[in-house]
């Protein structure tokens, strides 16, 4: 059945707001097939254990955020979920037990949902296997394969439950990196690199298709590529036009920030600025360029905010370079020699562009200005800012943290001296088994918590490198002003 909500709404103007809904996508069984030899070209650091990624981990962020956005799936339910026969059927999309939550929104279900249409599924079939290069006969055989078992393989790349016709698309986790909610917009984005295109086409058919966003077609967005493309020499990121959601951010109702890095380009900047501008989604939008390095791959692994007037940071990366003024969104940063710099410009329709001398310098005016807090604004810093352990724990996303209401955020259990950065702020710590437990005990309320950091599990899930900020597309978020 078409997951269906006539009351649905797209609208997010924080990172902060009280979350209402979001996409994601559970590890599905192509995150099991990643080999060590292709593991870095399809963007991760390391092979997974897929059993592990799922009971012990990332199950635990699916319940969390039912308790949250959509209680009445899991309030008094748990046991009977963790029970051993089970068979994790409450959160297999293919199953009859499925969760099946209209705020916690499961992408496969999505794209389940569209190919029961037969035109659809011609044209999706048509065009994954153009990229993918399937031959004739293969794309029949698709072509008639149900839905539920088709958007199972478009996702893990396996037919028949073990033959491989092509590669697995494990980066589905990483929701947020295809599409982004700018107010009531969507902004569909364009992902660097190759292993990432075949779930870009997915997104777009889902969004362009299912009737949950029928009344969003005329806010959704692409970004265009720029004029006589085809011509650019060679493959070099600078020269390419890409965006990924990782680098961008709603940070007030009218200020937006993108971030040019190893997986965003300055052309793809430079035409979500022109697109957002001439659309009048927002009315501000500031440029933060960090070092192109797969140390940082997006601004969300540099930093994420907690509250009105707190953030997480990667003090290191804080520190600005000067650049030569433009008004060319362009000519700020393509002159530049070297790529292992922090630059930041704002940008505003009729406006000279302003810059700023560090992040910091940014985010307290974002929570000042744009927020409007009257507190100090505060800064907790990965790894407590000591070395090495600022640098080790930003790599396992200390600063990529998913904030589902202002104050409470969701982090990884290993990053010690960033938790104790966040304990010396005066945040509540708690594991999320121990939570969960306190929420079926009717011990604490979700609506209740203040200033909490929660520990997720990540033995397996950091081997990706991405976060919850990473595994969330949210759709719908409480204004905060």
């Amino acid at each position: 059945m078409k997951l269906n909500n006539s009351s649905f709404k797209i609208d997010v103007t924080s990172e902060i707001g009280n979350l209402r809904a979001l996409l994601i996508h559970s590890p599905d069984d192509g995150l099991g097939r990643v080999v060590p030899s292709k593991a870095q070209d399809w963007l991760f650091e390391d092979i997974v254990h897929l059993d592990s990624m799922r009971k012990n981990e990332y199950d635990y962020y699916v319940k969390l955020l039912l308790y949250f956005l959509d209680p009445d799936k899991i309030k008094g339910k748990l046991q009977k979920i963790d029970a051993k026969d089970s068979n994790r059927s409450f959160f297999k999309p293919d199953n009859a037990n499925f969760h099946a939550s209209t705020k916690v929104i499961e992408i496969q279900t999505l794209l389940a949902d569209i190919l029961e249409e037969s035109d659809i599924r011609i044209k999706l079939v048509a065009s994954v296997c153009a990229i993918e290069s399937c031959n004739y006969r293969l794309q029949q055989i698709l072509i008639d394969t149900d839905p539920v078992n088709l958007a199972k393989i478009f996702i893990s790349g396996s037919i028949n439950n073990d033959e491989m016709i092509f590669a697995p698309i494990p980066n589905l986790i990483f929701s947020r990196d295809i599409g982004i909610a700018i107010n009531n917009y969507m902004l569909l984005n364009k992902p660097a690199k190759k292993a990432r295109s075949r779930e870009t086409l997915l997104l777009r058919y889902i969004f362009f298709n299912h009737p949950l966003f029928a009344a969003y077609r005329d806010n959704i967005l692409e970004i265009p590529e720029t004029v006589q493309h085809f011509l650019r020499p060679g493959e070099d990121h600078d020269e390419k036009t890409t965006l990924e959601g990782g680098d961008v951010m709603m940070v007030s109702p009218d200020h937006l920030i993108i971030g040019c890095s190893e997986r965003t380009s300055t052309s793809g900047a430079n035409e979500a600025i022109k697109l957002l501008f001439e659309k009048n989604v927002v009315k501000k939008i500031t440029i933060v360029k960090i070092p192109h390095k797969r140390d940082y791959m997006h601004i969300d692994t540099v930093f994420t905010q907690v509250k009105r007037n707190v953030w997480v940071l990667l003090r290191s990366l804080s520190i600005t370079e000067s650049p030569v003024e433009d008004h060319d969104p362009l000519s700020w940063f393509t002159d530049k020699k070297s790529k292992n710099k922090t630059e930041i410009v704002q940008f505003e329709p009729g406006s000279k562009p302003t810059t700023f001398d560090c992040i910091e310098d940014l985010l307290t005016d974002i929570s000042e200005n744009d927020l409007k807090s009257t507190e100090k604004t505060k800064f907790i810093y990965s790894g407590n800012n000591t070395f090495p352990y600022d640098a080790r724990e930003q790599w396992t996303d200390s600063c990529n943290l998913l904030a589902i209401k202002e104050g409470i955020v969701l982090g990884y259990d290993r990053n010690d001296k960033t938790i104790e950065a966040f304990k010396k702020n005066g945040f509540k710590i708690i594991k999320v088994k121990e939570l969960l437990k306190k929420f079926e005990d009717n011990e604490l309320d979700p609506e209740n918590m203040k200033d909490t950091l929660i520990l997720m599990p990540s033995a397996e899930l950091s081997r990706a490198r991405g976060g919850f900020h990473c595994m969330s597309m949210p759709l719908l978020r409480d204004a905060v002003l």
